[in-house]
Formats: C-alpha cells, structure tokens, sequence
C-alpha cells in the first residue's frame, strides 16, 4: 500500500497493510501488551515499508505534560521582553523545563490563537503578559490544569498568580517627582492606549497624581507602531510647536524619550533648567546618552526570575509547593540629567 496523497500517514494505515487491528498496531508500536513474535513483525514491516512514523509526543501527552513552558509575549522587537525571557530562562535552567516563546503584537484575538496552539501542546506551566486577555483566553487558562503566572503588571486580578509593578502606583510616582521639582506645564506623549494596557494604567496614574497638586497635562499625544528614537523626535517637535511654554515632558517608553532628548539637545535646550524630561523602563541600551534620561526601571530581570520561579516549584512539588501568588515588585526613580532633584 502506498500513501499517494499529502496526508499524514496513520495506524489505520499500518492497520490496512498488516492485516491487524489498529488497537495491536498501536501496541507494537507502543511495545505494549501481548502481542506474538509473528505479529509483530508484520506490523513492523508494514510500517517501515509505509514510512510510518510513530507520533510518540501524541502518545506521551495522553498521560502526562512535556517539559515546555509556554511563555507569550507581545513583541520581541520592545526592549523590555528579551531582559524578562532572560531572567525566566536562568531559573529554568537549573531545571527539566524549557521556555518556547509565543509573539502576539499586542493583539487580543493573535494572543488567544497563540494561547490555543501552545496549550495544545500541554505544557508544564503559561506565563503570560499582562492581565487584560479575551473571555476565551481567560477559560483556556483557567482550565488548562497548570500554573499560569501573568506578568508585567499586578493592577487586576489574575487568573492563577501573578508578578509585576503596579503601572498606575508607577505614574503617580513620577507625577510626584516632577511636581516636587516644581515643573507645572506638563506634556505627555505615548503608545495608544487600547493596545498597551500598561501605558495607559501608568497614564492614568500619572495624572491622577497631577490632578491632586492642582495641575493638568497640557498638551498630548499618542502614536501607534513600534517605538523608535525617530519617533520621539517628531513628536516633540510637534508639541512644541503646538504649545511652546511646556516645562516638561513625560513620555511612555525610555525610547521615544531618548528622541526626544537628542532633539532638544541639538535645539541647544537648557535640560534640566528650561525642560525636563522623563522616560520609562530603565533601558541599559541608552546609558550612552549625552544626558541621561529620567526614568524607572520595571524590574524586567526579576520579574522573569520570580514567575520562572513560582513555575518551576509547582511543578517540582505539585501541590505541597509553597510559592507567593501575586509578586509586587517595587521600582525606584532615576533621576539621570533630565529631572531636578528638589
């Protein structure tokens, strides 16, 4: 028999050609059960002479879960991701477990398609960013049976177990920082909203805090796209246009604030004094600058490490593991050249 078309070949297949049942072709191939000399061997020569391979994760995943950590990320182009997976990926070293990354571009219905496939593989755990996912990513975690940890962000309620920043404690903080230095007329510029959960919790507590020194963000913007140096600079260019008294600007991501900090420097803007300015993230990559940017670091490394960490417990002592369910890690200002200190 002969497998003329492009379909996998089957146990039905070895079946046809060997004369047996399906369920003594699967054993043979399983080296299960009782089977004679005689049988077997035909069964094998119809499947080396078919080309059968046998689908041995198939059969493994009946019984137990592989060694794979599902790990779903939104980018892998964003600064921020690599030092996260390097952190998850120095803890599952030390262990059986192996992180295989899914990529999701910040979309909803691209991180349930990516979630499906990866659970499919029944994986040992799911770590998983952010807390905002679809009703149906939601059910798929919660009925998977493993270890789900979300990461990035601890402004929600997870799923299983979650570790991060809160993004809006993170803005109300900066907020702080720049009125105290005694900055008043504030611009913002940064991702849209819908897509980035983070930014906009980060938003949302950053003018809160404003809101209760009595002022308001003054002019602001909101781009879509990867973020770039080039970026940053165009928009700071159009805001100032657009309102020229601003003394400082805060934006989304240290990137789009690097932008915007070379552009004033070859403006010949006194930073500090005349503006400031202030990122976020704490990106390693910019600490070339001519001046360095304002910013808080979002503890990617240990965030990596600590959800790494709550996987590879439970998995090891099952349910007499003792982990912490939700991780709030706390990051601090650097101040750099671009924020008074006061």
């Amino acid at each position: 028999m002969a497998n003329d078309d492009s379909r996998p070949l089957t146990l039905r297949d070895v079946s046809e050609a060997s004369g047996v049942s399906e369920m003594t072709v699967s054993r043979v191939l399983r080296n299960r059960g009782d089977v004679s000399d005689a049988t077997r061997e035909k069964v094998l020569e119809a499947a080396r002479r078919l080309g059968y391979v046998p689908n041995k994760i198939a059969g493994a995943l009946a019984s137990q879960r592989v060694n794979l950590v599902a790990v779903i990320i939104p980018s892998l182009s964003n600064m921020v991701f690599p030092e996260v997976l390097t952190g998850i990926n120095q803890v599952l070293e030390g262990t059986d477990l192996q992180a295989v990354v899914g990529v999701t571009d910040y979309t909803p219905e691209k991180e349930e398609r990516v979630l499906y496939e990866m659970l499919s593989w029944r994986p040992s755990g799911v770590i998983i960013a952010g807390l905002e996912h679809t009703d149906s990513s939601r059910a798929m975690m919660q009925a998977a049976g493993i270890p789900v940890v979300e990461i990035m962000d601890v402004d929600g309620t997870p799923v299983d177990c979650m570790v991060g920043i809160s993004h809006r404690r993170a803005g109300r903080e900066m907020a702080k920082a720049i009125l105290k230095a005694g900055y008043k007329r504030i611009g913002f510029m940064g991702t849209k909203m819908p897509l980035d959960h983070r930014a906009r919790k980060r938003f949302e507590g950053f003018t809160e805090a404003l809101a209760k020194g009595g002022v308001e963000v003054a002019d602001q913007e909101f781009y879509s796209g990867g973020s770039a140096l080039v970026k940053g600079r165009e928009m700071t260019h159009a805001m100032l246009e657009r309102t020229p008294d601003l003394d400082f600007l805060y934006y989304s991501n240290d990137m789009i604030g690097a932008g915007g900090l070379l552009y004033l420097l070859e403006k010949g803007v006194d930073i500090p004094g005349e503006i400031g300015l202030a990122g976020f993230n704490g990106v390693d990559l910019l600490d070339g600058l001519p001046k360095q940017l304002a910013t808080m670091d979002a503890c990617r490394l240990d965030v990596g490490k600590t959800a790494a960490q709550i996987i590879a417990t439970r998995v090891a002592d099952g349910d007499a593991a003792e982990y912490e369910s939700h991780v709030e890690l706390t990051p601090t200002i650097a101040f750099g050249d671009t924020l008074k200190r006061k």
